[in-house]
């Protein structure tokens, strides 16, 4: 990979191309995706996100990694969706505690037009006009569903693909692929802003990682947020016993992913807790720039907000403003 090509907006990557990224020497690899990161953001400026359980547990699907499941053993308690009351309290606590970004997940196969819906857009109205920046990650979504959703004053969607569509098979089985892919598409048709990345660590060949990245890669306009999980193995679930993936497989997927993607988001985002704050580190120098913070990331454990707070002491992180507020700053300027 030349240098002078590093940090140009393209979306014709090549799965060569991507391969020679992903196995340039890491300490190289960190190098080159810092200095793209600096082409196109704050260097030491990272966004909190919270995301909040808001339907949890006893969803149809057979997502291998996933302890909501029904059908599978886990610790999870069912819980019904939350009034619009509780879910508006948990946003005021997280943008007192530093998010500017809340997200709302619920373990939803997808939507369906019911009074459920109707509360979900209630909750969307209400912590908009805190001046969060709103995300929801709620299953398959129709276009008519996602434009009700943007008029409530939502932000961006999320709906990961998970892995390679080759691999997709074996994690998932109780939808395809191309479901995701539409889903995506009719986020974009109304004008949302789109969150899609995947998880490592679930069995998944090389091939299969470098694959996730190209389709995300060719995305025109590419995701604005992309989260990079590990796997975080839940007892009861098909993959319980994966290892966990090590911090230089992080590195190296959310530095390829900044290189591809200069202008997303990249988000630090599940097995974080099992990383030091110099191996996170590490994945802030790659291109890293925002984390979820919180005790819980839906329902797996997530690092103590105390933690998050000496961490970005320590490495003179700021947190980012929240897109809304920018827009009122630069109005007013």
């Amino acid at each position: 990979m030349e240098e002078t090509s590093l940090g140009t907006l393209r979306h014709d990557w090549t799965i060569s191309e991507i391969e020679a990224i992903y196995h340039t020497p890491l300490l190289e690899l960190i190098y080159q995706a810092a200095g793209v990161h600096r082409q196109y953001h704050k260097a030491n400026e990272v966004q909190v996100c919270t995301l909040l359980s808001i339907k949890t547990g006893g969803c149809p699907e057979d997502c291998a990694y996933c302890p909501q499941a029904a059908r599978y053993h886990t610790n999870i308690k069912v819980q019904r969706l939350m009034d619009v009351e509780q879910v508006v309290a948990a946003a005021q606590a997280a943008k007192e505690a530093g998010s500017t970004r809340f997200c709302m997940g619920a373990a939803w196969r997808e939507v369906r037009d019911n009074r459920d819906f109707d509360k979900v857009l209630e909750m969307i109205r209400q912590v908009s006009n805190m001046g969060l920046e709103v995300c929801c990650t709620l299953g398959m979504i129709t276009e008519e569903q996602a434009r009700k959703m943007k008029e409530a004053g939502l932000y961006a969607y999320n709906h990961n693909l998970d892995t390679s569509e080759d691999y997709y098979g074996e994690i998932i089985t109780t939808r395809q692929y191309a479901d995701r892919l539409q889903t995506l598409e009719n986020v974009r048709k109304v004008g949302l802003t789109v969150c899609c990345g995947g998880i490592i660590g679930m069995g998944e060949k090389e091939k299969d990682r470098l694959e996730l990245l190209q389709t995300l890669a060719t995305m025109k306009p590419h995701p604005e947020s992309v989260p990079i999980n590990a796997l975080v193995a839940v007892e009861g679930t098909p993959l319980q016993d994966q290892k966990p993936v090590s911090v230089w497989e992080m590195v190296r997927m959310i530095a390829t992913a900044r290189i591809l993607m200069p202008r997303s988001f990249v988000r630090l985002s599940a097995g974080r807790i099992n990383f030091s704050i110099v191996e996170q580190a590490l994945c802030f120098l790659a291109g890293a720039n925002s984390i979820f913070a919180g005790e819980k990331l839906l329902t797996t454990p997530n690092n103590l907000p105390q933690t998050d707070l000496e961490m970005f002491e320590l490495l003179g992180l700021t947190p980012r403003l929240a897109y809304q507020t920018e827009l009122s700053l630069t109005s007013s300027s």
